[in-house]
């Protein structure tokens, strides 16, 4: 009975948040700075960064309880992230209905950072996101990221940003 109840609390918070509370979270003057910042981070490495804030799961996850991971990992195909010259794409998801938050790392940047360092960063923004402040813990994760990226993925003196992937946040 327990597990039914949990089931269809989660269902409902997934039903219950829809694009409006994105927009509250995140207004459009917040994610145009967002845009802005993650086009100026990559002009100092060759990596791609894409932030991809939704709003509830799908039904087809939540019927078959599926887990916000399996949801990034899908975005992070599906947005192409994977599709990077150097495999440095990475994809900073925000499920706004379990205040989850993923970070998916393509494989060139993904074998020289830990899985602690990434969830590590994941649980900083976590804080940010539990005191409602959004901007601030994308904004963070934002700037760790670049970090890393500046450093294994430094753009060569001369050499310009070839911007495979938007730099918009999407929000779905």
């Amino acid at each position: 009975m327990a597990t039914m109840l949990s089931r269809l609390g989660r269902l409902w918070r997934h039903r219950w948040i829809d694009e409006a509370e994105v927009r509250r979270a995140l207004p459009p003057v917040v994610l145009e700075r967002l845009e802005r910042r993650v086009g100026a981070s990559e002009r100092r490495h060759s990596g791609e960064i894409r932030i991809c804030v939704e709003a509830g799961l799908p039904m087809s996850y939540l019927w078959r309880d599926a887990q916000p991971r399996e949801r990034a990992i899908t975005l992070f195909g599906k947005l192409r992230v994977w599709d990077t010259a150097d495999n440095n794409g990475v994809l900073i998801y925000l499920l706004l209905a379990e205040h989850a938050i993923e970070i998916v790392a393509d494989r060139g940047i993904d074998a020289r950072v830990s899985d602690d360092d990434w969830a590590a960063m994941a649980q900083r923004m976590g804080a940010a996101f539990r005191e409602g402040r959004f901007e601030d813990g994308l904004t963070q994760a934002l700037e760790e990221v670049s970090a890393l990226l500046v450093e294994h993925f430094p753009l060569a003196e001369g050499q310009a940003d070839s911007n495979e992937l938007p730099d918009a946040p999407v929000v779905l």
